[in-house]
């Protein structure tokens, strides 16, 4: 099994709290796998350690075998692993296609590919930012700035992308139709790391569970034992 992510006792939080103790994950290439449990246990944290927004103060952070953990955030997205977090982090007073085309200069050319042709893709996988390309991002719907951080995450063709609460706050269709393209990702093999309050939506999508309690993995398996699995419950029961 080729790991495109791995973390070995990863410790990490804020000042003085800690709250990672020891954190082991594996990602396989191509795989969609689910951080799931209750609030507070850790997995938003997990996400911010990975893309390099939070201190790691011991163990290692490794991606395609080469680590990254104490690495600058920008560094990181250069290797190739995103994070789309939870409240969307698009700029409100410029407009859509002002943050696309931040995004797109945010990456190299050799990678990013011209605008154009990057442009054209976004419009035909997400059409309803195509007719509100003149708009500020502030102004759209919720689900319309999700697709928005979507879209500028996956410029130069990622190798990795990390989706924190896709669904927070969003409408049931809204929430339908977007991970209508995650599942399309995962089609093409991009791997994917989620974290996700939706749980029927994260067991479809997913290959790999990983349940969090108290900052350490507290169960890990295919979905399918998920739901099979009485301890498991119980953690995310809280």
């Amino acid at each position: 099994m080729t790991l495109a992510l791995e973390l070995r006792g990863v410790r990490a939080g804020y000042g003085r709290i800690e709250v990672l103790h020891g954190l082991d994950l594996q990602v396989p290439d191509g795989s969609v796998v689910a951080l799931l449990g209750p609030n507070g246990v850790g997995k938003t944290t997990t996400m911010g350690a990975i893309a390099g927004t939070i201190p790691v103060t011991s163990g290692s952070i490794r991606l395609d075998g080469r680590r990254i953990d104490g690495r600058r955030p920008s560094a990181i997205a250069g290797r190739g692993l995103v994070l789309v977090p939870e409240g969307r982090g698009v700029f409100p007073s410029l407009s859509v296609e002002e943050n696309l085309r931040i995004a797109h200069r945010s990456v190299a050319p050799a990678v990013a590919g011209p605008w154009e042709r990057w442009a054209d893709e976004v419009m035909a996988a997400f059409p309803r930012l195509g007719e509100r390309l003149g708009q500020a991002a502030g102004s759209l719907s919720g689900g319309e700035q999700q697709m928005l951080a979507v879209c500028r995450a996956l410029v130069g063709d990622p190798r990795v992308v990390m989706f924190d609460e896709l669904s927070m706050g969003l409408a049931p269709l809204v929430v339908a139709y977007i991970f209508d393209r995650v599942a399309a990702l995962r089609e093409a093999g991009r791997t994917i790391v989620l974290v996700e309050q939706y749980l029927t939506y994260a067991l479809e999508l997913a290959d790999l569970c990983y349940v969090l309690a108290k900052g350490r993995v507290a169960w890990a398996g295919e979905p399918g034992e998920l739901k099979r699995s009485a301890t498991a419950g119980a953690f995310l029961a809280g």
